[in-house]
């Protein structure tokens, strides 16, 4: 008898064995979904994990139901890399299944109504809803919830099917359902004996008479010859003619209709070219890259703002791809794919595939099977891309590979793409190239300890030289009324100047809104998010009140609800306040203002960027998205608005970061024609980080913050792992993390911090109560506490208390 382990969508804690039926036995291959039976009724597709011949002890096996794939949808080698997700980042590998594959690929079974004939016709003995749902079963012999849920024109139907079971009106039947379908569209094709010319000839001449016939055949001949193929909605629009006149050639047989599957996500075009020569520096990295991938698997680029470092990354993709082999590049953010994958088609064509959380679950599906087949060679994404079935993989490249956002936070698994990225490559023998201008302390300090190479590339493309930053001091303009709005002389000197030159300007501000809260001028008191601990932010255009933590809106509040009065004052500023005064400040200027409200829509942020790259746009402000990595030539000005709010902020990483955030931004001006200027406004002009970015030193930042790290035991010298303990009853979550400490601390000592309350208490209305472990860069250790954590998490759910306890580990949190 054989025997299938199957990974299932859930969070399982161990996967289920299935018996393979014998007319499954040589088709069954690893990686293949699987229909099976969990429970008693519900039905899942999972994936088979591996084939044996052992029968589980402990229970008794039930039979796989269907083979979904007559090829495995993952290979042996992502099976390995969800088994490493799910042991290091302390979760189940249904999880990372779940994070992994496109919803279509993920079935799940449908609840179907069938009506039972055995209870007759007899329907007097129902109530009004009972008799609603029976009828319509008794005509239509079965109904989906959804349909039932129309007839009652309500969501909760579910005690109704409860009583109709009970009086056993209908059975429940559980379906699986294939939500991923092909799509199709209408092409129009010429009869072959018109492909004669002498027939043609003869064709148009009988067609003298019928005009709009006329014009539809001619439009079709000028499509066929420009595009290959005649898409028949195309056809219509360019000839002016409607479906009934097509519908008359059709008629005549003189062209077919004829339906054809059709990519959803089409590529760029067929052929490659690589055609620009690297400079000097350029070509001095790529050959210390070549030289160090011949001793470490992992290396470190790291190039100041403006160096060409993509210009770098596209030799070595091309020499990867030249041997058949794939590569995948990572970007932080789904904003910064639209203009790098603009680039690198010039260079790959068709060879080239984007894949972020913006596509569809139909558009995933078929880049996920694109992959697979190794059709696509390149794939440029987020880091959900990791999670990809590449065939065989060669190169990695992580850009901007600092940043925050290659951390998943929730659901899990909460990896690190970093990290995942490196142990993924590791599985291929492949490489991985990390680059950036401010790169993380950690990776810094794996390339100075030699456990990864580390290349320079320390001047700009085109021997530009880097911008020149000066720091605005907000006290004295702000106490001298000098201030304009929110902004300092010095920076509306500069935006003019850089206006009048025909040149752009970048403002960054790292609140989005147009004011981070309210307060009650009288008493001091600002409106909070009824579900979390936080102040809620006003934003003008939607004119609510929004809480950013749980989306969750209010209605904009004019009186004060703790004593009444009427002096609710907008304070600090967002990005919307800033669109806002500048528009009163450069009433010429055309201003865009790009972050997460702005650019919802899929291709809302693509627009912008081309926009600023065609110069129609002056004034672009914004929060993250302008810093990462975009490349703008025209853009002469960048100024930060409120430095001190990203050195204030309480985290051990603050400093690390605001130097990264500040010299990222300023990296934006001056890429190409001239110097550039970086004006930073701030309160505190004394801070160190702010004399660092004056300065572009990122080694006296790095070699400042690594001492202190050491001193105080921070990463990269220790491995910290959070615990967030989360319930909806604020006592029973300190008694929870209370219990769960005292268990812990005589294993752990002071290694453990805490239990407390976070920095955000109570969120979606879950009070929180946090850990943190500090652990050394010991691999036994680590997975002698993980296991030891598993063990008491049970131990805890066991106890009816806190059964309901949500408890979460966070492995390398940032």
């Amino acid at each position: 008898m054989k025997y299938a382990d199957v990974i299932l969508p859930l969070a399982l804690p161990k996967n289920y064995t299935y018996a393979v039926p014998p007319g499954m036995e040589d088709t069954i291959q690893v990686g293949s979904r699987v229909a099976v039976q969990l429970g008693r009724q519900k039905k899942y597709a999972g994936i088979v994990k591996a084939l044996h011949g052992q029968a589980p002890l402990d229970y008794k096996t039930k039979p796989l139901l269907d083979l979904l794939d007559k090829d495995p949808v993952v290979y042996p080698a992502q099976l390995s890399f969800w088994q490493w997700l799910a042991a290091y980042y302390m979760c189940t590998e249904g999880e990372v299944l779940n994070a992994a594959l496109p919803a279509h690929l993920k079935l799940s079974s449908e609840t179907i109504l069938l009506y039972n004939e055995a209870f007759g016709d007899d329907l007097t003995s129902l109530d009004e809803d009972e008799y609603m749902v029976a009828e319509a079963l008794h005509i239509r012999k079965e109904l989906r919830i959804g349909e039932v849920q129309m007839i009652l024109d309500k969501a909760d139907v579910y005690t109704t099917i409860k009583r109709l079971i009970e009086k056993k009106v209908c059975l429940v039947h559980e379906e699986l359902k294939e939500a991923y379908r092909e799509k199709k569209e209408n092409y129009v094709q010429l009869h072959p004996v018109y492909e004669q010319e002498e027939k043609l000839a003869e064709l148009f001449n009988e067609m003298g008479r019928a005009p709009k016939q006329m014009e539809l055949l001619l439009a079709y001949l000028h499509l066929l010859k420009t595009q290959g193929s005649v898409l028949q909605s195309e056809l219509l629009k360019k000839s002016g003619a409607t479906a009934a006149q097509l519908k008359g050639l059709v008629d005549k047989n003189i062209v077919w209709i004829e339906k054809r599957v059709v990519d959803r996500v089409p590529g760029g075009k067929a052929e490659a070219n690589i055609n620009f020569t690297l400079s000097p520096a350029q070509e001095i990295a790529l050959q210390g890259v070549r030289a160090s991938f011949e001793q470490k698997p992992v290396t470190l680029l790291h190039g100041v703002t403006s160096s060409g470092k993509t210009q770098v990354y596209v030799k070595l993709i091309e020499e990867c791809i030249a041997t058949g082999k794939q590569v995948l590049y990572l970007l932080p953010e789904i904003a910064l794919t639209a203009q790098i994958i603009r680039r690198l088609q010039k260079h790959f064509g068709s060879k080239i595939g984007i894949y972020h959380s913006r596509f569809n679950n139909n558009e995933r599906v078929e880049i996920w099977n694109k992959v697979k087949s190794g059709e696509l060679q390149i794939v440029l994404g987020a880091r959900s891309s990791l999670l990809l079935p590449f065939r065989d993989i060669g190169l990695i490249i992580l850009d901007e590979e600092h940043d925050a956002s290659y951390k998943q936070q929730d659901p899990a698994p909460r990896y690190h793409a970093r990290d995942a990225a490196i142990y993924y490559a590791n599985l291929f023998g492949a490489k991985v190239l990390l680059g950036s201008a401010t790169p993380s302390l950690e990776s810094y300090f794996n390339a100075q300890q030699g456990k990864y190479g580390l290349v320079t590339l320390e001047e700009r493309f085109g021997g530009i030289a880097m911008p020149a930053i000066e720091i605005a001091d907000v006290k004295q303009p702000t106490a001298e009324k000098q201030m304009l709005h929110n902004f300092t002389p010095m920076l509306v000197d500069a935006v003019k100047q850089t206006l009048e030159a025909g040149k752009q300007v970048i403002l960054f501000q790292n609140r989005r809104g147009y004011a981070p809260f309210l307060l009650c001028s009288t008493c001091g008191w600002i409106p909070n998010c009824k579900q979390c601990d936080v102040s809620l932010t006003w934003h003008r255009n939607s004119d609510k009140l929004h809480c950013h933590y749980c989306g969750t809106q209010y209605p904009y509040l004019f009186t004060c609800a703790a004593c009444g009065s009427q002096t609710l004052v907008p304070k600090s500023f967002g990005t919307e306040k800033i669109e806002e005064d500048l528009q009163q400040v450069f009433p010429g200027a055309r201003i865009a203002r790009m972050d997460v409200d702005a650019v919802r829509n899929k291709d809302s942020h693509n627009k912008m960027i081309q926009q600023l790259e065609q110069q129609r746009i002056d004034i672009l402000v914004g929060t993250q998205m302008v810093v990462k990595g975009l490349d703008f030539e025209n853009v002469n000005l960048v100024g930060i608005l409120s430095a001190d709010s990203l050195l204030s902020y309480p985290d051990f990483r603050v400093n690390e970061r605001a130097f990264q955030l500040m010299e990222q931004v300023s990296g934006r001006a001056g890429r190409k024609h001239g110097k550039g200027q970086v004006i930073i406004q701030a309160s505190n002009t004394r801070h160190p980080v702010l004399q660092y970015v004056t300065l572009h030193d990122y080694k006296a930042m790095y070699e400042a913050e690594i001492a202190e790290r050491q001193r105080f035991g921070y990463p990269p010298f220790v491995r910290l792992l959070k615990i967030t303990v989360k319930h909806k009853k604020q006592v029973i979550a300190e008694q929870a993390a209370q219990v769960l400490g005292n268990w812990l601390y005589p294993h752990l000592g002071p290694q453990l911090v805490g239990p407390a309350v976070p920095l955000v208490g109570r969120v979606r209305n879950n009070y929180l109560q946090e850990m943190l472990i500090k652990l050394p860069r010991d691999t036994k250790v680590i997975a002698q506490t993980k296991q030891l954590l598993r063990e008491h998490f049970i131990k805890l759910q066991a106890e009816k208390k806190f059964r309901s306890v949500i408890i979460t580990p966070d492995v390398d949190c940032v």
